[in-house]
Order: structure tokens, then C-alpha cells, then sequence
């Protein structure tokens, strides 16, 4: 599965899509994108387990990133990451 979107229109539809994320929302995307596990992002932000766990569901939702056997959530989500602040 691969997504191919023109260079301005994917940045924009990147950017309308991070909007729909909380602040808290974005920061537990943000430490995805550097590689944190769930545990990891717990720590860093002094949460518990489960509540990052519930921010990751909320994120996918927002993001329309559906369950799938054949893609993986949190790489997709990092891409929108990635897509908006111009790195792809």
C-alpha cells in the first residue's frame, strides 16, 4: 500500500490533519516520531501506562489510521508528522 500525494496538497492535507490533535495529543505523537515505546512516553511525560495507550487510540482516530494487518499506526501517524513539518 503505498500513498502518493503532490508535494503542496500533502503538506496541506498533513497540516489539516494534525489540527484535529490536542496539545497533549502532539506531544505523544512527537515522542513517537523519535521512537519512544508507549512505556517510554509514560515516563517522559509522567503519565500512566494506560493513559498513553488511550492518547495513541484517540491520535489514530483523529488521523483515520484504522486497525490493519497490513500497516503499521504509528508509522503512518509519524509520516503525517514528517509530511507537515517538510521532512518528506
Amino acid at each position: 500500500m503505498t500513498l502518493t500525494i503532490s508535494e503542496p496538497r500533502h503538506r496541506e492535507v498533513a497540516a489539516q490533519r494534525l489540527d484535529r490533535l490536542s496539545r497533549r495529543e502532539l506531544q505523544v505523537l512527537r515522542l513517537i516520531a523519535q521512537g519512544l515505546s508507549n512505556a517510554a512516553i509514560a515516563a517522559e511525560l509522567f503519565l500512566a501506562g494506560k493513559t498513553v495507550e488511550t492518547v495513541c487510540s484517540s491520535i489514530f482516530r483523529k488521523l483515520d489510521l484504522h486497525p490493519s494487518d497490513h500497516v503499521n499506526r504509528r508509522v503512518l501517524a509519524v509520516l503525517v508528522v514528517l509530511r507537515e513539518d517538510g521532512v518528506l
